[in-house]
């Protein structure tokens, strides 16, 4: 059997930072990824928030080139998805549907994806006025109209940061009272921008190439109406807050794992030797290209400095 130095899940920016900086270390490196590389990012139309990116830079061009990096440094792929794993020896046991393999250590960057909004119309228009990320895209949406669906802190943080490009931001919500604690809501009761759908959910988002229209029911009255982009702009945002859901069921009993999500030390070092974590399925506050890249980093060089001791 072949036993890599290091074996990464998850071909997203993370993992794909990652396989870079192992390749380099000249560590036989082995990339496991169970559908196509870049997760989030790959959906978005246009980046402009990672250090280095110009003008018309996508997610998926970005994804590309550093697919590309990982390749020039001699990382070998896989594509498969891993159902269980063995971290109990020197040795890491990884068993694939199709394979299994072995690694002195692993690296997890399997990620966690935004929860869906749950309506029809949704995934097409994913980067074409439906997001999940304010930080990422609130720009795009300068002095349009804002809807963001969710009740949470979360929701009502970011619908809050959203007031600083939209016109004016409306928070829909299938409740008549928000989740959020309630230092958060006298903020966004405060917002002159802000403004509230009450008992309402989003069946339907329609739209050619951008969003257009979307149609929101009364959840109690059962009352449908269709809210149409104004005229002048063509197209308005809607954000999705309604929770995450990270990729580590199958490392569950292996691993220390809280709330979905697997805590590290500063050095991506989880509660196992020689396993290391990195980007959005580690326990943090920031989930970011640049962060999931910066995680990979360190993952791979301490995985090095592990494999050295």
């Amino acid at each position: 059997m072949q036993v890599y130095d290091v074996v990464i899940i998850g071909a997203g920016p993370a993992g794909l930072s990652a396989g870079l900086y192992a390749g380099r270390s000249r560590l036989s490196t082995l990339l496991i990824e169970k559908e196509k590389d870049g997760g989030q990012i790959v959906i978005t139309s246009e980046v402009e928030n990672y250090p280095g990116c110009m003008e018309e830079e996508s997610g998926s061009s970005l994804v590309a080139r550093m697919t590309r990096q990982t390749e020039t440094f001699g990382v070998q792929r896989a594509r498969d998805t891993i159902i269980k794993v063995d971290f109990s020896g020197d040795i890491k046991v990884l068993r694939g549907k199709k394979g299994e393999y072995y690694g002195r250590t692993v690296i997890i960057a399997t990620g966690a994806y935004p929860r869906a909004i749950g309506c029809e119309g949704e995934k097409e228009l994913i980067g074409k006025g439906v997001s999940y990320c304010a930080t990422c895209d609130g720009n795009f949406f300068e002095n349009m109209d804002i809807y963001v669906v969710g009740g949470g802190d979360t929701a009502v943080e970011e619908a809050v940061y959203l007031t600083k490009f939209g016109r004016k931001v409306t928070i829909v919500h299938r409740r008549d009272q928000l989740r959020a604690a309630k230092s958060i809501q006298e903020k966004a009761l405060q917002n002159p921008k802000m403004h509230f759908m009450w008992d309402t959910v989003i069946t339907k988002l329609k739209g050619v190439g951008l969003l257009e229209s979307m149609i929101v029911k009364n959840v109690k009255t059962d009352e449908e109406i269709e809210i149409h982009a104004p005229e002048e702009d063509g197209t308005f945002g809607v954000f999705g807050f309604i929770g995450f859901l990270p990729q580590s069921a199958v490392f569950e009993g292996a691993i220390d794992i809280q709330d979905g999500y697997i805590p590290t030390n500063e050095n991506m070092g989880t509660n196992i030797p020689g396993v290391f974590a990195a980007g959005d399925i580690r326990v943090k506050q920031v989930r970011q290209v640049v962060t999931a890249a910066a995680d990979g980093a360190i993952a791979a060089m301490m995985a090095e400095k592990y494999l050295e001791h």
